[in-house]
């Protein structure tokens, strides 16, 4: 499966997270306007001495961002182990992944894929109460349908407060829980461990399942294979690398970290080739 971003998509984010115009990276650099802005548009990159310039000027790792851009790496495939199984949804052709987490007959539902009736489906096929949905953010795609989920069966919608007006539409209030940071969530004999990462919207949350032997990590969009989500307000950049940086690659190195958009990964694959993962 290809990269969620493209070079060009990393370019953008991490230019417009720092606050820096195309005239400003072109005095740093000393490439040109013209240049910088084909970049941004797609266009191939040269070779490994503008991104390591780009890199520099950005606040990236410049060899895992020329692995991006020119050697087009990408993380080796990744399973889902018993007990989780990914939902496929799309929003205008735009592809985005939600996941269902069972046990002992409990299911929870980590993001609806923009693609409830799948859920449903799912949940109804394998016979399992429904016992949480845990939203990695408030963003439609990762988010709607939670109505049809509640109308089917009951359960906590767990969510960060700071989220809660992004919802396009809102639970009763005695099913709206916003978790707090290390909060556990049970499904069956399985643990869901709530992770506050802020960063690509106010209040993001990342769920670890609980498995020291095959620890996984539902991450949403505040990381993609390579790369992280955009920055919802840019000025929480800072507070979203914060996140990656601390949070998430600082779990076990074999942990899988499972995204909203594109390829799963993990810890040491990010560790090695994120441009986004050491502080600069």
């Amino acid at each position: 499966m290809p990269l969620e971003d493209d070079f060009c998509d990393i370019l953008k984010k991490t230019r417009m997270g720092r606050g820096l115009s195309l005239n400003d990276v072109s005095r740093i650099t000393g490439l040109s306007n013209v240049d910088l802005a084909a970049w941004e548009r797609g266009e191939q990159v040269r070779g490994r001495a503008e991104v390591y310039a780009l890199a520099s000027a950005l606040g990236l790792r410049a060899e895992p961002l020329a692995q991006i851009a020119i050697d087009r790496w990408e993380p080796l495939p990744q399973r889902l182990p018993a007990g989780v199984e990914a939902v496929r949804g799309s929003v205008g052709g735009y592809g985005v992944w939600g996941y269902v987490v069972f046990d002992d007959g409990e299911a929870v539902v980590i993001d609806t894929a923009y693609n409830a009736p799948a859920m449903i489906e799912l949940l109804g096929g394998g016979g399992f109460r429904l016992v949480g949905i845990c939203l990695t953010h408030g963003h439609a795609d990762h988010a709607e349908g939670i109505d049809r989920l509640l109308a089917y069966q009951e359960a906590p919608v767990y969510l960060g407060r700071e989220d809660h007006d992004l919802l396009g539409w809102r639970p009763r209030f005695d099913l709206l829980v916003a978790p707090a940071d290390g909060q556990v969530i049970r499904v069956g004999r399985r643990t869901i461990s709530c992770l506050l990462t802020p960063g690509h919207t106010p209040g993001g949350i990342c769920y670890r399942l609980d498995d020291p032997d095959d620890p996984i990590c539902f991450v949403g969009d505040t990381l993609f294979a390579g790369s992280i989500g955009r920055s919802n307000p840019t000025d929480l950049y800072p507070v979203h690398l914060e996140s990656v940086r601390t949070r998430l690659l600082r779990l076990a190195p074999n942990c899988r970290l499972l995204p909203g958009h594109g390829p799963a990964t993990t810890v040491a694959e990010e560790r090695a080739h994120n441009p986004f993962a050491t502080v600069e």
